[in-house]
């Protein structure tokens, strides 16, 4: 919390200095002031929820697709062959010229709002995944088969911890897609949500709503993505990396000093 407490704590001071326009740039207080009244009035749990719902649908839908279409291509040269380069050429499209087509066929409502976020979120779960099983290290499945382990044994106890840390950055990727395409998603005529908070904010002329709205928005991503990291943190306990030694370290006390003879 050092670095957004402090950089608050600059802007505010900038503000009441006046070194920035109070009115086109707000205050922390000001935003906190405006996030604590939508708060209270139930509005801002409103399309808090309403935000979720439709990243969830979507990150489920776009990440379950582009794990097993990823796992797919990886794993079977032919399909490689066959899909990756339809895929490629697929995902050089825009996501965002989607819509009008999404809208034609799903109409305005939910179901296009919840595709397009789906299309944002497949594509990096679909590389990744994808990219973490071609790039297996040859030797240790030579190791496995050494040991003569039979095939679903090879899968579970080599080829998944093998490509598991790759497809975990994977899925945080596509979840920080699927919040922005959430963004988009919602400001195509929703009535409910955090990017309909932001739309109402630049009709209305209302910065201190627009950047409560963007405040919301970075803390349901951090909640959302640390969620995500202690789910598959019990998958992950055997790594032995500079990172979680770190970590490890700092957690741990620190050592008493030595008692020196006398």
């Amino acid at each position: 919390m050092i670095l957004p407490l402090a950089a608050a704590l600059l802007y505010e001071a900038a503000a009441r200095f006046g070194i920035f326009e109070a009115r086109l740039l707000p205050p922390p207080s000001r935003i906190a002031e405006t996030l604590w009244s939508l708060a209270l009035t139930g509005e801002l749990w409103t399309h808090v929820v309403a935000t979720l719902l439709r990243l969830a649908a979507g990150f489920l839908i776009g990440s379950i697709v582009g794990i097993l279409l990823g796992a797919l291509t990886g794993a079977w040269p032919t399909a490689s062959r066959l899909l990756d380069p339809t895929v490629q050429a697929l995902r050089a499209i825009p996501s965002l010229a989607w819509v009008p087509l999404f809208i034609l066929w799903l109409g305005i409502f939910e179901a296009s709002k919840v595709a397009l976020i789906a299309i944002g979120v497949f594509f990096p779960v679909y590389l990744g995944v994808m990219a973490a099983i071609t790039n297996i290290d040859r030797k240790i499945v030579e190791v496995g088969r050494a040991f003569r382990l039979p095939p679903l044994v090879l899968t579970r106890r080599v080829l998944l911890p093998a490509v598991l840390p790759d497809c975990v950055i994977a899925v945080r990727s596509g979840l920080g897609l699927g919040f922005m395409f959430v963004v988009a998603a919602e400001l195509m005529g929703a009535s409910e949500g955090l990017g309909f908070l932001l739309l109402d904010g630049q009709q209305l002329g209302k910065p201190d709503q627009i950047l409560a709205a963007i405040l919301a928005f970075a803390v349901l991503g951090k909640i959302c993505d640390g969620a995500l990291v202690a789910a598959f943190r019990p998958l992950l306990r055997w790594q032995d990396t500079l990172g979680q030694s770190v970590s490890r370290s700092a957690a741990a006390p620190a050592a008493a000093p030595p008692v020196p003879a006398h």
